[in-house]
Order: structure tokens, then C-alpha cells, then sequence
């Protein structure tokens, strides 16, 4: 199943660690499951989720997580 999280920039990195931004953004379901912050949808010039799935206009990240 493909998740959508709010909150992407076109760099496609969440900032899942709490930083203060002025945009809505959700937190990455695979770190709240595992209580960590090593997922990273993208980072630019560096990663690609294996769990990332493309972006949906204007600012949606999918991401294959199932629904439990």
C-alpha cells in the first residue's frame, strides 16, 4: 500500500527531528514504529528510501508503508 506524507520540500527530505518549520509536515511512520530517526524518504545527492515511492503535487511524499 502507498502511504502519502504531508510536509516534502522538492530537496524530498522529511526533517522528522522536530525542527522548527513554518509548513505542515508529518512524521515518518517507519520511525514512530521503530521509535528511531534513521528513515529518510531522500536526501539529496546522498539516499533514497527503499520504502520511497515518488511525490505527488504540490508537497506529498508516497511512501510504501502498509496500513496495519
Amino acid at each position: 500500500m502507498i502511504k502519502e506524507i504531508k510536509g516534502a520540500n522538492m530537496d524530498i527530505d522529511l526533517m522528522s527531528d522536530q525542527r522548527d518549520i513554518q509548513w505542515k509536515q508529518d512524521i515518518c511512520p517507519w520511525n514512530i514504529d521503530e521509535k528511531d530517526n534513521t528513515h529518510k524518504c531522500a536526501v539529496k545527492n546522498t539516499l533514497i528510501c527503499k520504502y520511497f515511492k515518488g511525490i505527488k503535487c504540490p508537497d506529498i511524499v508516497l511512501c510504501n508503508y502498509p496500513d496495519k
